[in-house]
């Protein structure tokens, strides 16, 4: 398929937005878009293209230290690749009247999640790039700013914003007043950031299977991505509707993109486009209900929607974001008095009281949307689950095990996921090194893809797993029960971090699902789903010896493991299908005049 000439404009205008805003940051885009031939001939983009190689190879410390001669690249780019605590020990090394001085410290205020000291530093600076990107960040910071009065923003609305008070939220009176749009009972628009086919996740394979177990259960729904996408993320696919398994999903495309170079989801003109685009959207499909999944900028949309229209929005939460973002630094307790993470929480929070209903994956997350103040009654639990094919046997996994190498005499531990920090993939790697000196035939399986998998590879190769660590990269959803039937055992070895006590993932549900035998982090949304020798096993998280010695109880008991493994099936196939959630999703829309 050839890209069609609107998704050209369109990736055109977004790298100039990528580049206005941060031209070291574009190298770094570039890499993850460019496809993997094409990606060594960025070293010859000047320094900092050979630093991106590097750093795309999982060479980290190599990649900084090509930089170390100029404390101002190695600033930049240490800034680019999220990576605050170098770019402050460049910073401390760059002359106080350099010129590139306060554009750098800015930025790294930024990243630190201080938006006003940012902004302070740039109103004190002189030249164009510190003008150019006060601008930028000044318009990012807006999207995060409550409205006047201390009223809870309800709609960022066609022109105009409308609010509602606390008391308006109790008496019933914050109800929207905008014109009504003729609707079709039981038609659902969900409103998402990303989706199949072009991205496959657990946020992008729950919308699908919420879909599909909508449709077998009489609803219409239909999915829209949020502006640019997925040409946003590299993708030259300029289709506006995509039909997957008879759901269709809309794409918000424009021909460009507008705006300042900031992210699309805090850019203002960006922000007004999406509205446009999905207003016309709306009046085409005549939806009864929307239906906004995480983060607030899906949920704001759907609010502005329902200011214009007078449709009932239901925002399901399906993760804290802003808990995420968290995760990926290791000052957390800093980084949570941050003024970036508090307006991201307050701008969640305020969504929350605003929709119609809340729906969340698991009674950790229902806790603290409650202790944000989010009646109980209004929250509605629809966990992660499974379609009837994972409940089936597992495939045979003979020809597969052949083509990885994968010894007949071998046991194999692994995990499917999205390779980013909480995931915890380094404590598995480090327990696989200590089962292997301790004698035990086994492999570790990596299967997915995301931004720690370079440094997840050099950590194997390190610790002298080259040969027993399998990394396939990203799989399609359908083949996922392939790689399921060689495990011996699931690991979900996440970390302590807040997100990870809170968000209930999709991955090992599926493995239980398949009759696997679980191991998974002790951390509160986990024990959610894995009971303590009944469904899994839990143990300490970030500790390889307590994982190894976990996992080598099991290997030596495959008894054990079948028994955790069918009870763990029995569970899912009794409470966590999308079938039995589409009658809770039909129910909560019938109570919302939507049926």
């Amino acid at each position: 398929m050839y890209p069609s000439p609107r998704a050209v404009s369109l990736a055109a205008s977004i790298g100039w937005r990528h580049a206005a805003a941060d031209p070291v940051r574009a190298v770094l885009l570039a890499w993850r878009v460019l496809p993997a031939p094409l990606r060594g001939w960025l070293r010859f983009a000047g320094p900092y293209g050979r630093a991106t190689v590097l750093w795309g190879a999982g060479e980290r410390d190599a990649a900084l230290a090509a930089l170390a001669a100029s404390p101002r690249r190695q600033a930049a780019f240490s800034l680019a690749a999220d990576q605050p605590a170098a770019a402050a020990a460049a910073l401390d090394r760059l002359r106080e009247d350099d010129p590139a001085r306060p554009v750098l410290a800015a930025r790294l205020a930024w990243r630190e999640g201080r938006l006003t000291d940012a902004l302070r530093i740039l109103g004190e600076a002189q030249g164009r790039p510190a003008r150019r990107l006060h601008r930028t960040l000044a318009a990012e910071q807006s999207s995060l700013l409550p409205p006047p009065g201390g009223e809870t923003m309800i709609a960022g609305s066609f022109g105009r914003i409308a609010h509602v008070s606390a008391r308006d939220h109790e008496t019933g009176r914050g109800e929207a007043r905008g014109r009504a749009v003729s609707r079709v009972q039981g038609r659902v628009l969900h409103l998402v950031t990303d989706a199949l086919p072009a991205t496959s996740a657990g946020y992008t394979i729950r919308t699908h299977e919420i879909a599909l177990a909508q449709r077998e259960a009489g609803l219409d729904p239909h999915v829209a991505t949020r502006c640019g996408y997925p040409v946003t993320q590299g993708v030259l696919d300029g289709r506006r509707l995509v039909v997957l398994d008879g759901v269709p999903y809309h794409r918000l495309l424009p021909w460009l993109m507008p705006g300042l170079g900031v992210r699309a989801d805090a850019d203002p003109k960006t922000a007004d486009l999406d509205r446009k685009l999905a207003a016309a959207l709306t009046r085409q499909i005549r939806p009864a209900v929307l239906h906004a999944a995480s983060n607030f900028a899906n949920a704001r949309l759907a609010l502005a929607l329902r200011e214009r229209y007078g449709l009932p929005v239901v925002y399901e939460v399906r993760g804290f974001w802003e808990d995420t973002w968290l995760s990926r630094h290791p000052d957390t307790a800093q980084r949570a008095s941050s003024e970036l993470y508090q307006r991201s929480r307050d701008q969640e929070t305020a969504c929350m009281l605003a929709a119609d209903l809340v729906v969340t994956l698991g009674e950790a997350m229902r806790e603290e949307i409650v202790a944000r103040g989010v009646p109980a009654e209004k929250i509605l639990i629809v966990p992660n689950a499974v379609s009837g094919e994972f409940l089936e046997p597992l495939p045979d996994a003979t020809a597969l095990r052949q083509e990885l190498t994968i010894g007949p005499d071998e046991h194999v531990v692994g995990v499917v996921s999205t390779l980013v920090p909480h995931e915890g993939i380094g404590t598995l790697l480090q327990a696989t090194a200590i089962l292997r000196a301790r004698g035990l035939p086994v492999r570790a399986l990596i299967v997915g893809d995301g931004p720690e998998r370079a440094a997840l590879q050099r950590q194997a190769a390190e610790a002298g797993l080259a040969q027993a660590a399998v990394f396939t990269g990203r799989v399609p959803a359908a083949k996922v029960r392939q790689f399921h039937a060689l495990l011996d055992i699931f690991v979900v070895p996440r970390t302590p971090d807040r997100v990870c006590q809170l968000v209930t993932p999709l991955k090992p549900i599926e493995a239980m699902a398949s009759g696997l035998c679980v191991v998974t982090s002790e951390v509160k949304a986990l024990a959610e789903i894995v009971k303590q020798e009944v469904t899994g096993m839990q143990t300490l998280p970030q500790d390889p010896v307590s994982l190894a010695d976990c996992l080598e109880y099991l290997l030596y008991s495959p008894d054990i493991r079948r028994k955790l493994g069918g009870n763990a099936r029995e569970w899912v196939a009794r409470d966590r299908t999308w079938a039995q959630n589409a009658v809770r999703y039909r129910d909560a829309y019938a109570s919302l005049g939507a049926i």
